[in-house]
């Protein structure tokens, strides 16, 4: 073991925010245009060529953007669409929107993503939709998924939240399903504060999610405040509010610049880190696979609990207690007070899923990350690891 260096205190994440985007919003705050426009649609056409789809429509978050997805594939009361239990709570929650079941799917051990062999046995005749997710940038066996949603005439909406930039095959995370949802929360790999985005290849959703992430209003009444606009407009749906405004944009358009400069950065602590802890009994490092690549918006480590004295929630007190804050992705929704109560889910229901979310910690990883920072969390890992070995 290495000596201790200088303590230091690590946050879990730290935005990469400079001022070419402090600049950015500044500019649209100086314009006077403030809510969406110019530079949404802009952000929207420089996004859907970095990703290489057709079409992509900003929204304000992507849980607007899996609601309007799934509302565009016309899921509706009494339908249920598939959830990976191993994700955040808006993944499913969406679902219920729209008066749709979400069912409850375990995952595979390796990637920690929905495994498509229990997607299959949970697809009833009510089954509408699936909802992939690419957990922590890790895309999913979309191949797979997509041969069995085509079988059973099963929709296939990606939850695209931590996937940004990601490949699976050759072609990026957004150009490969009918629709993908991301997102641009603060936490993510590139981020407008909030906010997200759908991309889709087909004309007819597009015009339909635009319509529909303004009040259902025609998709130009967004002009009807501006000099070349009009007072007059049309309700054609009832639609919600999910707009993104320029101001967001604006600071989207500097963070996909630099987008493959930071994932570069990303790509290369997890380098570091899985070259420091693959040597270690007590931890197992996240999987490398030859026809994906991943986002690496999470770096999630899994404890082999048998080779130490304590659980997943000591060994994160303990990083805690040296400085390093680290966090759980996720609690799987099958444990969740809410899907226990309402859909009758309980404990040992999806036991992979269970078992991995026992042993799982997700590190600081994101491309502010300083030398220091990066070499600290590898010693207290380490020295963790050192000191409750068995």
């Amino acid at each position: 073991m290495t000596a201790k260096p200088l303590t230091l205190q690590i946050p879990f994440h730290r935005a990469d925010v400079g001022e070419d985007e402090v600049k950015a919003v500044s500019d649209v705050i100086r314009s006077g245009w403030l809510t969406m426009g110019a530079r949404t649609f802009e952000f929207e056409r420089q996004f859907a060529r970095y990703v290489g789809a057709s079409h992509a429509i900003a929204v304000s978050s992507c849980t607007a953007a899996l609601h309007l997805a799934l509302e565009a594939v016309g899921v509706s009361r009494g339908d249920e669409v598939l959830v990976p239990t191993t994700t955040f709570t808006a993944t499913a929650e969406v679902v219920t929107y729209l008066g749709a079941r979400p069912v409850l799917v375990d995952i595979d051990a390796l990637t920690l993503n929905l495994d498509p062999a229990d997607m299959e046995r949970k697809i009833t005749p009510r089954t509408k939709a699936v909802i992939p997710v690419h957990m922590a940038g890790m895309p999913c066996d979309m191949k797979e998924i997509l041969e069995i949603s085509g079988r059973h005439k099963v929709r296939v909406i990606e939850d695209a939240a931590h996937a940004l930039p990601a490949s699976y095959q050759g072609k990026k995370i957004g150009s490969i399903s009918e629709l993908t949802a991301f997102s641009f929360y603060a936490t993510k790999t590139l981020t407008t504060g909030e906010g997200g985005m759908i991309t889709t290849e087909s004309e007819d959703h597009a015009r339909r999610l635009q319509v529909m992430r303004l009040h259902g209003i025609a998709r130009d009444a967004w002009k009807r405040y501006s000099a070349e606009g009009s007072w007059f407009y049309e309700v054609l749906e009832s639609g919600f509010k999910y707009n993104l405004t320029d101001m967001q944009s604006a600071l989207g358009l500097v963070q996909l610049a630099r987008c493959d400069e930071m994932n570069l950065v990303r790509e290369e602590i997890s380098r570091r880190y899985t070259a420091a802890f693959k040597p270690l009994e007590a931890v197992e490092v996240p999987p490398s696979l030859s026809d994906r690549s991943t986002s690496w918006h999470l770096y999630v480590l899994r404890l082999n609990l048998d080779r130490l004295r304590i659980d997943r929630n000591k060994f994160i007190q303990e990083l805690a207690a040296r400085g390093v804050s680290t966090s759980v992705h996720f609690i799987p929704l099958h444990l969740q007070p809410v899907y226990q109560r309402d859909y009758q889910y309980k404990p040992g229901d999806l036991p992979v899923a269970e078992r991995e979310y026992h042993r799982s910690i997700s590190l600081p990883i994101y491309s502010g990350m300083r030398d220091d920072e990066i070499e600290y969390v590898i010693w207290a890992v380490a020295d963790v690891v050192s000191t409750w070995s068995r």
